[in-house]
Parts: structure tokens; sequence; C-alpha cells
């Protein structure tokens, strides 16, 4: 009975390890979706290597310097592993997103090295191996503060240093929008993320055998959803309120927030609770992007809002759903997360701009980096190269 328990928890691990996987599909697309069409094979590029880089940097470098040699009894030790490497992807797929259309191929590629390597291994060693976060009494389940609000302190030091895109904003204040180019890929990558969270979330109770475990996981699948449903339904309510539109880009954050911000305790509550959870993050999500955008701090995905913004929102609710959780704790946790990762991060892009450069040329921006870093057009039937821009 025990050969079996062990067998089942490991192939539930590993199962759930590949929706997580299946993520990096999700911003894949999302982020095609959502950049310029002369920009497409460039983001393309960008989220294959980052997850071969992320893969490769955490099984050599980040896993033994996050965990050390963890003992593990309930299921296999490289299905830990597994599982522990596509959540240091997915906080790498953040920063993607929100440095698009204006950063060279090479410095974000050596950025990801560091990240995967060391950035996000030292603040996962304070909080889930077992570290002084984890001893204070902060908690979070599946990652909203490790994973998201990690990944959105990078993209954001990133994007501070790296300034808006060309054309975004005007010399009086106005702002000007940047149409994704292609709205199906956009919602395709969206519905990708949402199935792929519930091997995110559910997969992060660890084990499936036993009545508590089994339930826990049913539970935290009920919860997922219906955060990323009533998400997505108040932001279509506050954009149509706002702007008399039903806004496809604001829809797909609001469902991706709410996603987010259950992330940090999908098991503790009600189904109803969620549900009131995900709708608070789907308005803050939209507050949030406007706000920046007025501050002109330019994000493409609106990646900074959706994992930033609303993953502290969800770590606060912990302190409401859990019982061993408070305030103080989960705001420590994720003050510490945050002002590591952001100072770090800002280091490393400082010294990639003043050696190899964070920007790309402004000609080079004006073709897209479809033709200035890759070679090839997205879309070579419906796109010239002469015409891009």
């Amino acid at each position: 009975m025990m050969d079996l328990n062990y067998a089942l928890n490991t192939f539930y691990l590993l199962i759930s390890a590949v929706l997580v996987m299946w993520m990096a599909a999700g911003f894949a697309m999302l982020e095609a979706g959502l950049v310029r069409s002369k920009n497409t094979t460039e983001i393309l590029v960008k989220n294959v290597l980052l997850y071969a880089i992320a893969s490769t940097c955490y099984l050599l470098i980040g896993y033994e310097l996050m965990y050390g040699i963890p003992e593990v009894t309930s299921h296999a030790p490289a299905a830990n592993f597994f599982f522990q490497v596509v959540f240091v992807a997915t906080a790498m797929s953040i920063v993607s997103g929100a440095v698009a259309e204006r950063m060279k191929l090479a410095s974000f590629l050596i950025f990801s090295v560091i990240l995967t390597s060391f950035i996000y291994p030292i603040e996962g060693a304070w909080t889930w191996g077992g570290g002084f976060l984890a001893e204070a009494g902060f908690v979070d389940f599946a990652g909203s503060g490790i994973v998201h609000l990690a990944g959105a302190a990078a993209a954001l030091a990133g994007v501070l240093l790296l300034g808006p895109r060309k054309g975004k904003y005007g010399h009086s204040g106005a702002i000007y929008a940047i149409p994704g180019a292609n709205m199906p890929l956009a919602t395709l990558g969206t519905l990708i993320l949402w199935m792929g969270w519930f091997g995110f979330n559910g997969g992060s109770q660890l084990a499936l055998v036993g009545q508590d475990n089994t339930n826990a996981v049913a539970n935290i699948f009920v919860n997922t959803n219906a955060a990323a449903a009533t998400g997505a339904i108040t932001a279509f309510l506050l954009v149509r309120l706002i702007w008399k539109k039903a806004d496809l880009t604001m829809i797909l954050n609001g469902a991706l927030a709410g996603l987010v911000a259950i992330t940090a305790e999908p098991a503790a509550p009600s189904a109803v609770l969620s549900c009131i959870i995900g709708a608070g993050a789907g308005v803050l999500v939209v507050l949030s992007i406007i706000a920046l955008d007025r501050l002109k701090i330019d994000d493409p995905v609106g990646a900074i809002s959706v994992h930033g913004v609303c993953g502290v929102y969800g770590l606060i609710w912990v302190a409401y759903t859990h019982s061993s959780a408070t305030l103080i704790n989960q705001l420590l946790g994720a003050g510490v997360i945050f002002a590591w990762v952001f100072a770090a991060s800002i280091v490393v892009w400082w010294l990639l701009k003043v050696t190899l450069g964070l920007r790309v040329s402004e000609q080079d921006e004006y073709l897209g980096g479809d033709i200035a870093d890759c070679g090839v057009e997205a879309y070579p039937e419906f796109v010239s190269s002469k015409t891009t821009g």
C-alpha cells in the first residue's frame, strides 16, 4: 500500500508539473498576441529560451541553493525537483512580457541566467526552503509572492531602466494605445494559463493520497476556477463602466489577476470567498494598469499589475483565510521578497545597461525584433519588413 501511495503521489505531482510547464505556452501565446506583429517571433524566442535556461540553471545551481538536499518521502525526489523547476520558469516568463518590444535579446537572456540561478532561489530559500520568512510565519501556499511578486519586481526594475516604447507617451501627458497584433492568440494564451493554474495550485498540495489531501485538491480546483471567473467578470464590468467598451485585454488580465490572488491560499477559503477575492483582483488590476500608464511605466502586457499588485493583494487575504497567518507577517514577507528581487534585479539590469546595453537601437525598434534579432517575420505574407513600423 505504501508503494501505491508513493506512486500515486508521484504521478499526481508529475502531471501537475506538466500542466505548469504548459503555462509556458500560455505566456508565449499571450505575449505574442499583445505585442505588435513585428515583435512576434522575438517574443516567442524569448519564451522558449527562458524556459530552457530556467530548466538548466535551476538544475545545476538553483534547486540546491533553494532547498539544499531535501528529504522527500511521500513522492519521488525527482518529481519534487521537476515540480519546482517549472515554477522558476513561470517567474521568468513574467519578466518577458513587461520588457517586450525594446529590450536587447542578449541582455534579457543573461538576466534569465542570473534570476533563475540566484535571485529567485535565494528568496525561495527564505520561504519554501524553510528560511527566516517561513520561521516568522509567512504563508504563501503556491506562490503569489514567491513566484508572481518576484517576477513582477524583476520586471519593474527592468522597465524603469528601459523606459517606454517609442510613441507610447506624448509630451503633454497624452497616452497612446499600442494595440497587440493578435487577440485570438492572447485569448488562447490566457485560457492555457487558466488551465495550467490547476496544476500550479493543485499540485502545491504535494500529495493526493488520503481523504484530507483529496478534499483539499478538489477545493483548490474549485476556488482557483472561481477566482479567475469573477476576476474576468469584474474587470469587464469596470471597463464597461469607464469606457463603455468590452476591452478584451482587460478582461483577460482580470482572469489572470484572480488566479494570481487566489494562489497565495487556494485551499482555505470557501468557494464564495474565493469569488470575492477574485472579484477584488479584477477591479484592482484595471485600476493598477491605468495608474501605471499615467506614471508612464510602459508594460505592454500588464504583467506588473497582474502579478505584482495582485500578488500582494492575494498575500494580504491570507491573513484572513489562514488560521496561522497574520497581516504583519504577510506584509513582512511581501516586503522582503519585493525588496530583495527589485534591488538585486536593478543592479543586474544596470550592469547590463552600462556594458552590453539594455535597449535596442531606435532603428531596430522601428523595424521590430523579428527582423533585427531573429531575421524571421512571424507573418511574412501580411507584414513587409520594408513597411513595418
